[in-house]
């Protein structure tokens, strides 16, 4: 194992892709428990979206693709909470709209003025789109997300949880999901250029909903999510450093193969109790 991780680490790709993807796997997995059970678990595939958008329009005028990225998706992430907080068209018919005419919008701008990049890498992600400022980006957002949710972990969960307690306790609620939502923005913008807008959502639903099946605390949740994620990450790099398939498809492979283990796991455990 360790001659593999040597060979690999030979390559600067590889290198940048590992750095990289396993800080987007920790934060993404980190927000994901939140997200999944404040039932806002699609937000990052909206998210994403706009991102692609962005990127798109960044693309079209030679303009720094994380530096317009990254302040479209937060605004998008706190447009998108507000109207699911104040209008009659909730959480997910939101997030439909918004990611739909995103994703329009960005082939638009592509096709009128005939922009000349990957589209597949922006749709799916590469590790060879990685460069050195995209790790430098990643390191600094990846230290900034963990940081925040440490030192507001109390306040998460109990936003998480039950709204209406918070309020009642004098927590800015608002506040809070406001963070949360932030904090999902900054990391699927900076995972976007490995798992592409189409795969980077899966980080952030997959490894929570694995920890669920065989985790009963949201603590225990968080802490085996954060786990499961980046060895699924580590996995799937690994494999297709050796055989010739799109990294962020064997990543989800990884994640969802590791979520029907977990899954057969928690049913036969709940068979041999009800014996």
């Amino acid at each position: 194992m360790a001659d593999i991780l040597a060979e690999m680490l030979s390559y600067g790709f590889i290198l940048r892709a590992l750095v990289v993807g396993v800080l987007v796997s920790l934060c993404a997995s980190l927000l994901g428990a939140s997200l999944v059970l404040k039932r806002y678990s699609m937000i990052g595939d909206g998210l994403s979206h706009v991102g692609y958008g962005a990127l798109a329009v960044a693309a079209a005028f030679n303009l720094a693709p994380l530096h317009i990225a990254i302040p479209v998706v937060v605004i998008a992430a706190f447009f998108l909470l507000r109207l699911s907080q104040n209008s009659k068209l909730k959480g997910d018919a939101l997030i439909a709209i918004i990611s739909s005419s995103a994703l329009a919008i960005g082939m638009i701008v592509i096709s009128v003025f005939q922009v000349n990049i990957d589209v597949n890498s922006y749709m799916f992600g590469s590790i060879l789109a990685l460069q050195e400022e995209d790790v430098a980006v990643s390191v600094l957002s990846s230290a900034a997300v963990i940081v925040l949710y440490i030192l507001f972990y109390n306040k998460i969960f109990t936003v998480t949880f039950d709204e209406s307690f918070s309020k009642a306790t004098g927590v800015r609620v608002g506040v809070y999901n406001a963070l949360i939502a932030l904090l999902t923005a900054v990391v699927i913008v900076v995972g976007m250029r490995l798992m592409g807008a189409l795969l980077i959502s899966s980080l952030v639903i997959f490894p929570s909903l694995t920890a669920m099946r065989v985790c009963k605390s949201y603590r225990g949740v968080t802490v085996f999510s954060v786990v499961i994620s980046v060895v699924c990450f580590v996995t799937g790099l690994v494999v297709t450093f050796y055989v010739p398939v799109p990294t962020g498809a064997c990543i989800v492979v990884a994640n969802l193969a590791a979520f029907l283990v977990c899954t057969l796991i928690d049913r036969v455990k709940s068979m041999s109790v009800k014996k």
